[in-house]
């Protein structure tokens, strides 16, 4: 089957039929969105679950009612997330997945405080120009909140399956048996399970514990992005007449490469981001920000900056790469095992993609246990099919990464063409509803990136850049 028939049926919205348990205890290491998702879809298929994290999230847990009643006090970025206070983005194909798998998610999270931006109220900055024709239909849909709130509405619902349970500990490593998993060492104790996820994040140690056990680590490729980025919040007046607003500043001659965006979120409030690459770092100090607001980004920017009651300190963040391990590659891996969310791949975080990408690793998970696998071989088809979900999100982020002077590669194979042909679609878009529609389904990870090489779509978007 080709990568976008896998792409249609890993993104479905309809729910998953004939599920069966066949596990006793299942463990999930992290307690992030990837742990919960995958959290959720065991919970089809084994009697118990144990989540491992290292934050007690029962103890952090607090139910829909509080957090609506109190959307600010609530919820706040966990130790375990250091970059929770960033700005975060659910992509419209994460919302389907939460729909899928906690039918009326959307309504739940909007009663609970999440932002639906009242129509007009949505700006998008393309170097320094706005454009008239932002995106339109199912690719500018998204659910609009902070990290820490959606995250605590997604434990809420996990949490509340009757055979899911958490623990507060850190996992050391894996047990082992004639190639096959069979439970975790958490804090020095051992732990069974009939099956293992790793969601453990960027820093996956799952290949050491393989290389340990004999096994081959994956092969791990990275990307130099040294993307800096900060964020503020602020209060948002209930008559802003902009409530949402995106700046992309493309490379080229004199110019620098930034990307800024401000969103509403729970709590009448605002959280703005901006960016620099390489030396280019924002930094901690208000008025540095407030600066940067109005000399690096459109005027919208700098009314926030300057008009808006401070809501709270500036905080940074910095990624050195992005990086994917490539476990599709293995042969030789112990069955009973996968890997899931930022453990396999982690993007460039200013495009939105890490929680969608977790989101759709659940449904390839479910893909796999309801395919009746022969439980005694490695999840080789799991793993195939998380590969479809991280080509199609490490494709949309690193060509625009590779556009960036400081960054020298890796270069797929035809990088010239594949970057004439990018060109010339983004122009286009500019211009035609159409290729503006069929773009933004696949940087939102709606479609597959191949529905952007039809010839009938590059034709057109041949034809309007023609014209322009």
């Amino acid at each position: 089957m080709s990568a976008a028939s896998r792409f249609a049926a890993i993104t479905t919205s309809e729910q998953p039929s004939a599920v069966s348990v066949q596990f006793g205890q299942v463990i999930v290491l992290g307690g992030s969105v990837a742990g919960l998702m995958a959290a959720r879809v065991l919970s089809d298929h084994a009697e118990r679950v144990l989540i491992v994290e290292r934050d007690d999230l029962a103890a952090i847990n607090v139910s829909d009612e509080q957090i609506a009643a109190d959307p600010v006090g609530a919820v706040g970025p966990r130790p375990g997330v250091p970059q929770g206070s960033q700005v975060h983005a659910l992509l419209p194909s994460g919302q389907r997945q939460l729909e899928r798998w906690f039918p009326g998610f959307g309504q739940q999270a909007l009663d609970a405080g999440a932002i639906d931006p009242p129509l007009g109220t949505n700006r998008f900055y393309l170097d320094g120009e706005l454009r008239d024709d932002p995106p339109t239909g199912p690719a500018a849909q998204a659910l609009i909140s902070s990290r820490p709130f959606l995250e605590a509405l997604i434990r809420n619902r996990v949490l509340a399956l009757p055979n899911v349970r958490t623990v507060a500990g850190r996992a050391e490593n894996l047990l082992i048996e004639n190639g096959t998993v069979t439970g975790v060492v958490v804090d020095g104790v051992q732990e069974w399970a009939d099956f293992v996820v790793d969601a453990t994040g960027r820093s996956s140690r799952l290949g050491d514990w393989l290389e340990a056990a004999g096994f081959p680590k994956p092969p791990m490729r990275r990307m130099n992005i040294k993307l800096n980025y900060a964020t503020k919040l602020f209060r948002r007046p209930a008559d802003a007449p902009v409530w949402t607003c995106i700046s992309i500043a493309n490379p080229g001659p004199g110019k620098v490469a930034r990307i800024g965006g401000f969103t509403p979120i729970e709590g009448d409030r605002w959280t703005m981001l901006v960016s620099g690459y390489a030396e280019d770092r924002p930094g901690r100090d208000a008025d540095e920000y407030r600066e940067r607001c109005v000399r690096d980004f459109p005027a919208d920017f700098g009314d926030v900056a300057t008009t808006a009651e401070s809501a709270g300190d500036v905080v940074t963040y910095h990624q050195a790469d992005s990086r994917r391990r490539d476990y599709h590659t293995l042969r030789r891996f112990p069955a009973r095992l996968v890997a899931a969310g930022d453990a396999v791949a982690s993007f460039n975080p200013v495009y939105g993609q890490g929680m969608t990408s977790a989101m759709l690793h659940a449904s390839c998970l479910s893909e796999y246990l309801r395919s009746e696998p022969d439980l005694a071989k490695p999840a080789l088809s799991y793993f195939a099919d998380v590969k479809v979900v991280v080509d199609a999100a490490w494709q949309v982020s690193t060509m625009a990464d590779l556009a960036l002077p400081h960054v020298d590669g890796p270069y797929p194979r035809g990088y010239r063409a594949i970057q004439w042909a990018s060109g010339l679609i983004f122009k286009a878009s500019m211009r035609d509803r159409k290729v503006n529609s069929r773009l933004g389904e696949v940087t939102t990870m709606l479609a597959h990136p191949s529905a952007l090489t039809t010839p009938g779509f590059l034709l057109r978007a041949l034809a309007v850049g023609a014209r322009a």
